[in-house]
């Protein structure tokens, strides 16, 4: 390996190191993840669902998350009612084709969401048109509107009850921060509504 490629190495766990130090430091970070877990709680306490959607890694970032909900995060316990919205290929085609790619995430909001049900939407720039058009339709809808964007919060910002907004530069380190907030949030929920036992 190069001396170029260890320092290239060296300066990405640097930004890395500091994007989560200053995730750690920030208070109001804090404090929004707990809003997001005491609102998430208790919609699935009602019987209702958390919906999460977003694109490219943001898009495996919701699968990933809803599948910590559903299946288990840090340890065995009742499944928790969470869809990411990114997995239906017959869904997300035929919105696209026809009514356009913006109205891939909308249209399934308005079909599957119910008020008191929250929505998490997720876009590195807060500036996905199709993110920001399910924050507006679960808005509309009565649900629960959350974020995870970049640190300038971009249009989204509006919409979302609650956002968390990662330190960054790069799409990378902020979703890097994303996954960790997912993680913190659904640990929360789950010792919320599923304390385990001892």
């Amino acid at each position: 390996m190069s001396y170029p490629d260890t320092q290239f190495i060296a300066d990405w766990l640097a930004q890395s190191l500091a994007a989560t130090t200053a995730f750690a430091a920030d208070q109001e970070a804090a404090a929004t993840l707990v809003g997001m877990a005491d609102a998430i709680a208790a919609a699935l306490r009602q019987g209702g669902k958390l919906l999460i959607a977003g694109n490219g890694g943001s898009a495996a970032d919701a699968q990933h998350i809803a599948t910590e909900f559903v299946v288990r995060n840090l340890y065995d316990r009742a499944p928790l009612a969470a869809l990411a919205l990114t997995t239906d290929s017959s869904a997300l085609t035929a919105a696209g084709n026809d009514f356009g790619f913006d109205h891939v995430f909308e249209r399934q909001v308005q079909a599957l969401g119910r008020p008191g049900d929250v929505l998490l939407g997720i876009s590195t720039s807060g500036r996905s048109p199709n993110v920001v058009l399910a924050l507006q339709a679960a808005r509309a809808g009565g649900l629960v509107t959350l974020g995870f964007a970049g640190a300038a919060g971009g249009p989204m910002a509006e919409w979302c009850d609650l956002l968390l907004r990662a330190p960054g530069a790069l799409t990378p380190i902020i979703q890097q921060v994303h996954i960790i907030a997912a993680h913190i949030v659904c640990s929360l929920v789950e010792r919320t509504l599923c304390p385990p036992a001892g």
